[in-house]
């Protein structure tokens, strides 16, 4: 079999797998007959073949909870989410976003086998959820749980991000160049990356997202008084919640609520929002750095982030209109969804892992 596979440039592991695949089993072993091998092989090639997850109730009920879970408060109450329909005609046909769990097909395929380890007899492939979602013919899972995917298509297609650039208002020596050479290999923990994610009407929720483990905490940013209420002043305070002096104690709550390990930097993108850096900087005691102007790829552990968060708080929602309550069950949510990354490890249990057990204490998702 090594023979054989150094020779069609494979691992002998595979050719191994084929000959026992393939195997005729009448004398009550495993023999490789040259007559039973070719009806094995042609059976197994034959299509259409039942689906794995239409053929096994069990299996596709895992698959199906995952995708359509439920957001579940600290207290036990169900979070109701908004009503979120798509506009445009860019957008293609795509169903309504749902306010859901929601895990992708890849962490539900490698989750599988560590809730049930005993059962090798019901292992599946992202792939294979990913067939049963978008192949028609295949739907062993329902079709109205592609609304509760990031993306809400029924089809992939490529995603143009525009490039604008920003005015520059930072000096050199703040840059992420500048930013201390463990927080690129992530190999020292305490080192974030924090950004905003925009909603209707000027509505935004701060993530703060920690490089090692992943961990995540969202910045609660209401309303102030006045908003709606009067014009709005040129160059007044932001009323809308996200203005650099809310922002920054929003942060600094955040912030210090972490052991003193835990807060080494920040890196942030350059928006108005942290034009307060300094004082952040000796109120928190962490230093902030900034990445390039058109360079979201320098903070794409945030990016990603952001991302997993889009599906709770969909664009053209009013983000104000979630509470502390609601924006701590998703950190929550966030925190326990295993990670590739973190070799399907969640968030918590990195972190967990990283502090020591005289350092552990309760850590604030929300501010």
């Amino acid at each position: 079999m090594q023979d054989v596979a150094r020779r069609i440039g494979r691992a002998a592991s595979t050719v191994s797998r084929e000959l026992r695949r393939n195997a005729a089993t009448r004398s009550g072993g495993l023999e490789d007959r040259a007559t039973t091998a070719p009806w094995h092989a042609e059976r197994s090639a034959r299509r259409p073949k039942p689906a794995k997850l239409a053929a096994n109730a069990t299996l596709r009920a895992y698959g199906q909870e995952r995708l359509a879970g439920q957001v579940i408060a600290p207290s036990g109450t169900l979070v109701p989410g908004p009503a979120v329909a798509w506009k445009g005609r860019r957008h293609g046909r795509r169903q309504d976003r749902r306010w859901a769990c929601a895990w992708s097909p890849e962490p539900i395929a490698q989750q599988r086998p560590i809730d049930v380890p005993d059962d090798s007899t019901m292992p599946i492939s992202h792939e294979a959820i990913d067939q049963a979602l978008f192949i028609q013919g295949r739907g062993a899972l329902r079709r109205e749980l592609t609304a509760c995917l990031r993306s809400g298509r029924a089809l992939r297609v490529p995603r143009v991000r525009s490039r604008r650039r920003r005015k520059g208002l930072l000096s050199p020596e703040i840059m992420i160049s500048q930013r201390p050479a463990e927080a690129a290999d992530r190999a020292v923990p305490g080192h974030g990356e924090g950004d905003l994610i925009l909603g209707l009407g000027s509505s935004a929720i701060g993530p703060l997202v920690e490089r090692t483990t992943r961990f995540t905490m969202l910045l609660h940013l209401p309303r102030m008084a006045g908003h709606g209420q009067e014009a709005r002043v040129k160059n007044g305070p932001a009323l809308a919640g996200h203005g650099a002096d809310a922002v920054c104690e929003a942060v600094t709550r955040t912030i210090t609520t972490l052991p003193e390990q835990l807060r080494r930097s920040l890196t942030w993108d350059q928006g108005a929002e942290m034009a307060q850096h300094t004082r952040l900087k000796i109120d928190a005691g962490v230093q902030v750095s900034f990445c390039g102007p058109p360079s979201p790829w320098q903070r794409g552990t945030n990016e990603t982030t952001n991302g997993l968060l889009r599906q709770y708080f969909p664009k053209g929602t009013n983000l104000s209109a979630h509470g502390a309550d609601e924006i701590a069950a998703v950190a929550a949510f966030l925190n326990a969804r295993p990670r590739k990354t973190l070799n399907w490890r969640t968030p918590a249990e990195a972190l967990d892992q990283l502090l020591p057990s005289t350092d552990k204490q309760p850590v604030a998702t929300t501010a």
